[in-house]
């Protein structure tokens, strides 16, 4: 019996915008595509910076104090280095194949920046971005962070010497991921050998996305997806094949829907318009914290 998740779109990169002057990303979701604010939720945006070559500077780029409430950031680098501050009193960097995923909640002020040694020498530099929703009952949960190192991070060894499969987030074939989530996900970076492939079972009814950091796919023996390409699944069943063209990278997003009314106003993701209010409210009161730009 086929139970295929067949792809539904493979979607290219579009025009790149930048965020801030440190961060050039291409926005597949939720205003690249219209994808509908439910499509892939529970995962409501997807920055993609695409790989580019930064020149050195003794000023690091990046974007300043903005506030968040309501939902949960992560960042994923690829090349280059990230360095972070919130207003809870969480710093740190984030290096090549780590996970910073920040939970603004009830708010948070947040400020990140290419990190100072990496602005000094400049270089390639490719990074994600996910806004994931978070629950109505728990948009205000405490701020909380997670600094997933790739040491840290459940691993998947292809046999035969056929690449790694890290688990970010969920679980796969026994290997549990670092984070925890309010909602069930699967977040998997794939890194693959040319000619090896991995076969995946994911729930029909999740959501499910795969972007092609690097390299070339094949997907369930028909689809082929180019690097910086995003693939949209349909919900028409459970089982995935990622066969590698090239020596390449992917990144995996599998998630529940969150069936609730949504209301995104700029960096607040709540469930109703009286509530993008009181976040305006909250955070012009002081009740984001504190953090100098």
């Amino acid at each position: 019996m086929n139970n295929t998740k067949s792809v539904q779109q493979v979607l290219a990169p579009p025009a790149p915008h930048m965020v801030g002057d440190g961060f050039r990303v291409h926005n597949f979701f939720p205003s690249g595509y219209e994808m509908g604010m439910l499509r892939m939720s529970p995962f409501f945006l997807l920055d993609y910076g695409s790989e580019v070559e930064f020149p050195p500077t003794d000023t690091p780029r990046g974007v300043g104090v903005h506030p968040h409430r309501g939902f949960e950031t992560v960042t994923i680098a690829f090349k280059g280095k990230v360095a972070h501050h919130d207003s809870t009193g969480n710093s740190g960097v984030i290096g090549e194949g780590d996970v910073q995923w920040m939970t603004a909640g009830s708010g948070i002020l947040h400020k990140e920046y290419h990190e100072t040694e990496y602005s000094k020498k400049g270089g390639p530099f490719q990074m994600v971005q996910l806004w994931v929703n978070l629950p109505a009952k728990d948009k205000m949960t405490p701020p909380k962070y997670q600094a997933i190192e790739n040491a840290q991070m459940g691993k998947y060894l292809l046999p035969d010497g056929g690449g790694v499969l890290e688990v970010v987030a969920g679980e796969f074939q026994g290997v549990k991921g670092a984070a925890t989530t309010f909602t069930p996900m699967q977040v998997y970076v794939g890194r693959l050998k040319k000619g090896a492939s991995l076969s995946l079972s994911l729930p029909e009814n999740f959501n499910t996305g795969m972007l092609a950091v690097a390299g070339s796919f094949r997907i369930n023996g028909t689809d082929d997806v180019a690097s910086d390409h995003f693939v949209l699944f349909k919900n028409d069943g459970t089982d995935v094949q990622v066969a590698a063209l090239e020596d390449g990278i992917f990144l995996l997003l599998s998630g529940e829907p969150i069936n609730e009314n949504l209301v995104p106003y700029g960096p607040f993701l709540m469930n109703t318009r009286q509530e993008i209010m009181q976040a305006f409210e909250d955070l012009n009161h002081g009740k984001f914290g504190v953090l100098e730009d």
